[in-house]
């Protein structure tokens, strides 16, 4: 097991992508905190599932990613649990698309501001723990939006662009102090995202990958574990694509 015993802090753990990367971890030996934005019976049962399914210690947490307050707060009681953040996964985002001149600015603020802000605060909080050790690894969930940028794609696409612009920068500045920071862009996954996508979105991106079909949550989150892990030992400031041969 690749993370045996390792501790990671995973948001936006209620759905899709982030219920793939937790089963993950628990598969590879960590123990997770596993973020939401709101308490459910099925939220916790799923975990329960996890839990006994793989062993490993699993905790929800609860916090809106746009209340910096209620981030610090959870972020102090990781810390008196006295089990060191060995790796950061900022999963949880929104998606959006329109034309710029039919999208107020309040939506794309609200876009930015789960998945670009959020993730940028979170980083700052946990990676000042990660630095004390002079270790950790954080994993920016970005998306090939923010890679192959297009008209419709001012919010989301530009949100993750930042994100992975970020992603760079940190490394740059985090790597000589132990701490590497990487990026995965997803294409299309199977999940409830791609259900609410237009039929021609939809098409136009399952005709660009070379595979011809969605991908499933467990192909990004094997690579997520892998750059979570030692064997990605020599990987800083990269952006790794999991699209299916995109063109």
């Amino acid at each position: 097991m690749r993370l045996k015993d390792k501790n990671v802090l995973i948001t936006g753990c209620n759905r899709g992508l982030g219920k793939a990367i937790v089963e993950k971890m628990l598969l590879e030996g960590a123990n997770v905190w596993a973020h939401a934005r709101k308490e459910s019976t099925e939220y916790e049962a799923f975990l329960k599932e996890m839990s006994d399914k793989y062993g490993g210690i699993v905790e929800p947490i609860y916090f809106e990613l746009t209340d910096s307050l209620a981030i610090k707060n959870e972020i102090h009681k990781i810390m008196q649990s006295k089990r060191p953040v060995d790796v950061l996964v900022n999963n949880a985002g929104i998606a959006h698309g329109g034309l710029f001149q039919a999208t107020p600015m309040s939506t794309i603020r609200d876009i930015f501001d789960v998945n670009f802000f959020a993730a940028m605060e979170l980083t700052q909080l946990v990676a000042r723990l990660m630095i004390r050790r002079k270790s950790g690894s954080i994993i920016n969930i970005a998306s090939i939006s923010g890679l192959n940028l297009s008209a419709g794609n001012c919010a989301y696409g530009v949100s993750k662009a930042s994100l992975i612009a970020a992603t760079k920068t940190l490394a740059a500045e985090y790597t000589p102090l132990g701490i590497r920071i990487n990026a995965v862009a997803p294409g299309l996954l199977d999940t409830d995202m791609a259900e609410l996508m237009e039929d021609r979105a939809y098409d136009e991106m399952v005709g660009r990958s070379f595979m011809k079909r969605l991908g499933k949550p467990s192909e990004v989150a094997n690579v997520v574990s892998f750059l979570a892990s030692e064997e990605a030992s020599f990987i800083s400031g990269q952006t790794i694509r999991v699209d299916g041969g995109s063109i």
